[in-house]
């Protein structure tokens, strides 16, 4: 594969998953990142974590930019950044200063101004990204392609997945634009692809473990940021890395086609449910199955 362009859409600063994406990105060969926006809650605060990450890897080349800080309806939210109390107060002020808050606006720029199509990635809550779409419905045919870590699409102990839960309307948003941009251009939008729950929680390590293979400095900063929010958890799981390793190793899952629906009823207990309809030609593809082991040497080899 080529190299790909990438724009990286998250709330980093809440779960480690989200930092340990970033860092796969910044070490992946393969991978030109264009930029990070925030999303959800104290998003300059996500800002700084994500400086600290790309500070850590040498990277002061990246644009950081802050987005949305509120659900566009309803929803949870989230007022905390825990991970951001794990920087120092020195790298705090550092990482702070690169960030912008203009990321909507960024985000159509960078992808209608790249030299080559765009891979979208979402890790957080899809705010920023209905918010985009609404904003420039041509987007989803300008881009190579859209990669959500969201939904919940089989069997698994939680029915609502966070960021489907934190703002249900911005994912109905924008699963139903993707369909209508696929209805109206054809082929050339291709299908959005949704790496659930239910997947990616099968790539998980106790925390014990973790602690012992995080021996490279860029994931020393992570675990330092991460630390207290660590010591809460029994075991890590690799939600936001998963969804960043496919993009450049599409094979580590398996994949079903169809149309995704979420459940936007303002005080529905169900509120972002994710519905999915099989259909071989639908606008959406859902990840259905995982190989761990093929994923952890991935990511250890770009890591490590």
């Amino acid at each position: 594969m080529d190299h790909v362009a990438v724009l990286f859409d998250t709330d980093i600063g809440s779960n480690i998953d989200d930092a340990l994406a970033l860092a796969y990105l910044l070490r992946q060969p393969k991978c030109r990142l264009l930029g990070i926006t925030t999303v959800s809650g104290p998003v300059q605060r996500r800002g700084a974590c994500a400086a600290a990450v790309c500070l850590a890897a040498g990277r002061t080349d990246i644009p950081i930019h802050c987005g949305a800080s509120s659900p566009l309806l309803f929803g949870p939210g989230q007022p905390d950044v825990p991970h951001f109390d794990g920087l120092s107060d020195a790298l705090k002020a550092i990482a702070a200063s690169a960030v912008q808050p203009t990321a909507v606006e960024f985000l159509r720029s960078a992808i209608r101004g790249s030299r080559e199509p765009v891979m979208l990635l979402s890790t957080g809550p899809l705010t920023n990204v209905a918010l985009l779409f609404a904003l420039d419905p041509e987007i989803p045919s300008l881009l190579r392609g859209f990669v959500s870590m969201a939904g919940v699409f089989g069997p698994h102990e939680r029915e609502v997945e966070t960021n489907c839960r934190i703002d249900p309307f911005a994912a109905a948003v924008v699963y139903e634009q993707w369909r209508r941009a696929a209805s109206v251009v054809g082929p050339r939008v291709k299908p959005s692809i949704s790496i659930g729950l239910d997947v990616t929680t099968r790539c998980a390590m106790s925390v014990s473990e973790f602690r012992r293979q995080t021996n490279t400095p860029l994931l020393q900063t992570v675990v330092t940021m991460a630390d207290a929010w660590l010591a809460t958890q029994e075991q890590v799981s690799f939600n936001d890395p998963l969804a960043a390793a496919v993009i450049f190793r599409p094979a580590l899952c398996g994949y079903t086609s169809g149309t995704v629906g979420v459940d936007a009823v303002p005080g529905s207990p169900a509120a972002g449910t994710t519905r999915f309809a099989m259909s071989p030609q639908g606008p959406h593809r859902i990840a259905t199955s995982v190989n761990p082991a093929v994923f952890f040497r991935e990511f250890s080899s770009v890591l490590g």
